[in-house]
């Protein structure tokens, strides 16, 4: 440890920038189903490069990273290597919003070496909501005597992970849309005709089950620029989103689990503040039917916001649905009426549809987007989750749960 020490000793690791890119994966077809193009793990931001250090000997204690436009911003350390009893705070600047870290010496000084010589290592703190994050050292010692061995202590950080402005995701839309058309010409998008999502706080008034039921999901950022959906099953630590969204505890590591991200007036702009948790342990995941199954850190935070439960059965033609989701990572809205269906509600267009094998999924056209992979598909009958949305293409599809019921319903 002492050899790892003494290289630590004037390094300071800065990556390139580099852009998640969202995964878009055409599922299997047989002669008689065309290709579509599937919802996946959708580009949420943009990661920034920096040159920030935070130290004990003549450098500064504090850095502001402001990213106008942004809804988030968060910050990565290659290293965090602070004295017993000094911490760091990212923080909104007027406080509203703070995350403490508590270095580990050793620790931090061996993830600066990682990222330098292999490219790894280094830890994303969590993300502050808004356009700006204040980073700030504090030091709880009087640091007389300790000079010789401060200026390998300290702070960096190496890149900047922010949300996407109006702009950009105006700009990626268009553009998403243009790769879908040439992808599978003549085919919908997963907005299936007219967007016909809401707000979940417009159905508070009219349909008080239906908004209950949407606090149960939560969006998901994973790496600091992708996104997904994920919600609560069952009254323990369990969510489940798709398999394609994260599979690993490592992965599972750097991802945010955002409850009560929504609206909090219909159609309008206020968005709640979100109880941010860290995703914990993935305890099963399958590929062909799509599923991680995971537990979250602080759990007791977001009991308060409900579960959501199996409804094991096959869905009937013709059931009506409803899907909360954080489609393109935007707040909580819900998919329930949809032009594309004669009665004007989502339904169950066929209970035994093709998803990554052969009558797996049910599909509908309820309307999704980027980022709603995971989100429960409901039924209107018993406010019970009969399927795990993953697939887009009009109909969008999703896997039934009594599929799924069978691979993990003993750890739940």
């Amino acid at each position: 440890m002492r050899r790892t020490l003494a290289l630590a000793l004037g390094l300071t690791a800065v990556l390139a920038a580099g852009t998640a890119t969202a995964a878009h994966v055409l599922r299997p077809s047989d002669q008689t189903q065309q290709q579509i193009w599937s919802v996946g793990a959708e580009e949420t931001g943009k990661v920034e490069s920096a040159e920030t250090t935070l130290g004990y000997l003549g450098t500064r204690k504090d850095a502001t990273f402001r990213y106008p436009g942004a809804d988030y911003v968060k910050v990565h350390f290659t290293r965090l290597a602070l004295l017993p009893g000094d911490y760091l705070t990212v923080s909104r600047p007027d406080g509203g919003e703070i995350q403490r870290y508590d270095g580990k010496l050793l620790e931090g000084v061996t993830d600066t070496v990682s990222n330098v010589v292999n490219g790894s290592g280094g830890k994303w703190a969590m993300s502050i909501t808004g356009d700006t994050a204040v980073v700030r050292l504090h030091l709880a010692h009087d640091l007389l005597g300790l000079r010789s061995d401060l200026a390998r202590l300290g702070v960096t950080v190496d890149k900047v992970a922010r949300g996407m402005t109006a702009a950009e995701r105006r700009a990626k839309k268009a553009d998403d849309a243009r790769k879908r058309e040439a992808a599978r010409p003549g085919r919908e998008e997963s907005v299936c005709g007219g967007d016909d999502k809401a707000d979940a706080v417009c159905y508070k008034t009219t349909d008080p089950v239906m908004y209950q039921r949407s606090k149960a999901v939560a969006r998901l950022l994973i790496k600091g620029t992708e996104l997904c959906t994920a919600w609560r099953v069952g009254p323990d630590n369990r969510m489940i989103t798709n398999h394609h969204c994260f599979t690993t505890d490592a992965e599972a590591a750097d991802t945010e689990v955002w409850f009560n991200y929504a609206c909090a007036q219909c159609g309008g702009y206020d968005v709640f503040k979100p109880t941010k948790v860290w995703a914990a342990h993935v305890l099963a995941t399958d590929k062909r039917l799509d599923y991680t199954l995971f537990t979250v850190d602080d759990f007791a935070s977001v009991q308060q916001y409900g579960y959501l439960q199996f409804d094991v059965r096959a869905p009937n033609k013709g059931e009506q649905v409803y899907i909360p989701q954080n489609p393109a990572g935007e707040p909580t809205s819900i998919a329930a009426s949809s032009d594309s269906d004669r009665q004007g509600n989502c339904q169950i267009v066929d209970p035994a549809y093709d998803g990554y094998d052969t009558d797996t999924d049910a599909s509908y056209y309820c309307d999704t987007e980027g980022g709603s992979s995971g989100s429960p598909v409901i039924s209107r009958v018993t406010n019970k989750v009969i399927a795990l949305h993953h697939f887009g293409g009009c109909p969008n599809s999703g896997v039934r749960i009594d599929e799924i019921y069978q691979a993990i319903g003993r750890l739940l």
